[in-house]
Order: C-alpha cells, then structure tokens, then sequence
C-alpha cells in the first residue's frame, strides 16, 4: 500500500512539473511576437531571444513605442528610439523585413539588403518585399511597435 501511495505522489509532482514547465514557456511564446504599424498595414514581427528584445518588450508593456523613420541608403528606414537598449553586435546581412538596433538608440527597418554591426531584434513575417516598399512609401514614415 505504501509503495502505490509514493508511485501515486510521484506521478502528481511530475504532472506539477510538467504544468508548471507548460505555464512558464506559455508566457514565452506570448512575449515573441509584436506588431509594427506602418500607416494603416499592421504587420507581425517575430522578435529574436536576446536581451535587447527583453528589454524592448519591458517598454512596450509600458505603452506602444513610435519611431519617425526616414530614409537611408535606399535600402532602410531608420529612426530614434527615444532610449537605449542592450547591443550585441555582430556582422549580419539584412534582408527585407528585418528589423534591428543600430547605435543602441536607433532602430532599422529594412526594405532592401545591407551588411553592418546591428544586433537584430526582429524580421516581419511573411514579408514580400515589394509591397514592403510600397508600404514603407519613397519619404519619412511612422513606425508603431504595439505588443498587440
């Protein structure tokens, strides 16, 4: 009898465990995806996991974040953040959709390719890069980062 009952409090501690896991990689997933409002087209943004896009989470959870974007190089939007957040740069290859922090203080929307030291925070998902562009228009644009 005694050894059904410890077989029995096993096999609950592990099904805690296991919900427990469950809950804790839940509230992961939630925090993984924002959106980025360029006009009136709402786009989702699978983010990167590294503290850069931690920290960019803490202040959307604050309020929606906007950034006046204008143009650069022919290939990105880019605009001031209005704070600072944790770089970890390294040499990439953007593509069109990425988005990534620049100077710790700037973020970059890309519409064409390019190779620099950013630290990415994210890429719009599904993105065809030609409607990018158009959406993203020939002048200065306002980028809203929302965790909706």
């Amino acid at each position: 009898m005694i050894k059904i009952v410890k077989k029995i409090i096993a096999l609950i501690i592990v099904i805690l465990g296991l919900i427990a896991c469950t809950a804790v990689s839940g509230d992961d997933n939630m925090d993984n995806t924002v959106t980025v409002k360029i006009n009136d087209e709402v786009l989702d943004v699978e983010l990167e996991n590294n503290s850069a896009t931690q920290e960019f989470i803490k202040e959307l959870k604050k309020g929606n974040v906007t950034v006046n974007a204008t143009e650069y190089g022919g290939f990105e939007k880019v605009g001031e953040l209005g704070f600072s957040l944790p770089a970890n740069d390294e040499n990439i290859n953007t593509e069109p959709g990425d988005i990534v922090l620049y100077q710790s203080d700037k973020i970059s929307l890309f519409y064409g390719s390019h190779s620099w030291s950013y630290t990415k925070l994210g890429k719009i998902d599904d993105v065809d890069s030609n409607k990018l562009k158009k959406v993203l228009g020939s002048g200065d644009v306002k980028l809203v980062f929302s965790l909706e």
